[in-house]
């Protein structure tokens, strides 16, 4: 099964403008971020180069496969977020998986841990289906979006602090530019909670100090300092990675608890959430 048929194959990469990088990486820093809107951004992180380890270790694992997905043509770029351009809620969860997003090119598509999400996000109405096994198989999500503080598959699942804050700029753009609808965000584990809090400082909210620690169930409000900017609801939430699931330190119950509540602070369920969210409430 070819996931991604017609793209460019992720051995063959096109040779990087390292000029034009670097005017990208610049204009993120200014006020507004990039012009044309989230298609726009989506497009210039998936040619990012900035970090060569990164870009190595993708393009590796893109070229040598896993024996189980050896006839799919891997993605082996740095993945974009996911979701309608106009979400009022925003996950945000490291990192694409190397055999997951790294081959499907979506967000938590094809790994054990969107094994996890993706049910989650159904049962609560978040998300059309409860599957998700690559970027054509038709899953919508409804009023959400995810998203990524580091858009590269990294080697054993760890980024280094410099690589996370070489990709912080393209966050902050998305940040500014969801931020006419965006009110609730979940952040996935404590790497993210530490890579979104200075995010959403540079977008233009009050980030309080100290900063708020993470902690599974965590809630802050984040002021909105920017020209109409709201106020932003920000919960922490365990990770889905598989350390966590397969011990019951997160339960689906858990996750849908967390994502029913930013749910209903992102307006999405003015009268309390659905009924798939209390069906499935015992698992």
């Amino acid at each position: 099964m070819d996931g991604l048929s017609g793209l460019d194959e992720p051995n063959e990469p096109n040779e990087p403008d390292e000029r034009n990088e670097l005017r990208v990486l610049n204009q993120l820093d200014e006020p507004g971020g990039l012009p044309g809107g989230l298609g726009e951004l989506d497009e210039r992180i998936t040619g990012c180069r900035a970090c060569p380890r990164l870009v190595d270790w993708r393009e590796e694992v893109a070229r040598t496969k896993r024996a189980a997905f050896a006839d799919w043509t891997y993605w082996g770029r740095p993945v974009p977020g996911f979701g309608p351009h106009d979400a009022s809620l925003l996950l945000i969860g490291l990192a694409p998986a190397a055999h997951g997003a790294n081959r499907t090119g979506r967000m938590f598509t094809g790994d054990r841990s969107g094994e996890f999400l993706y049910p989650a996000l159904y049962d609560v109405g978040l998300a059309s289906r409860p599957t998700a096994v690559s970027a054509d198989d038709g899953l919508t999500l409804y009023g959400t979006r995810i998203t990524s503080p580091v858009h590269c598959a990294p080697p054993e699942n760890k980024p280094t602090t410099g690589e996370r804050d070489t990709c912080r700029s393209w966050l902050v753009s998305e940040l500014k530019l969801l931020a006419p609808t965006l009110r609730a965000v979940v952040v996935l584990g404590g790497f993210g909670w530490q890579a979104a809090l200075p995010a959403f400082a540079a977008a233009g909210w009050r980030v309080p100090k100290p900063r708020p620690a993470f902690g599974h169930g965590a809630r802050v409000t984040l002021e909105g300092g920017g020209p109409g900017q709201e106020a932003l609801d920000v919960f922490g939430c365990f990770h889905v990675s598989q350390r966590n699931t397969f011990t019951g330190r997160l339960t689906p119950g858990m996750l849908r608890d967390v994502l029913s509540a930013a749910a209903f602070e992102a307006g999405l369920y003015p009268d309390g959430p659905p009924g798939r969210a209390e069906a499935g409430a015992g698992s």
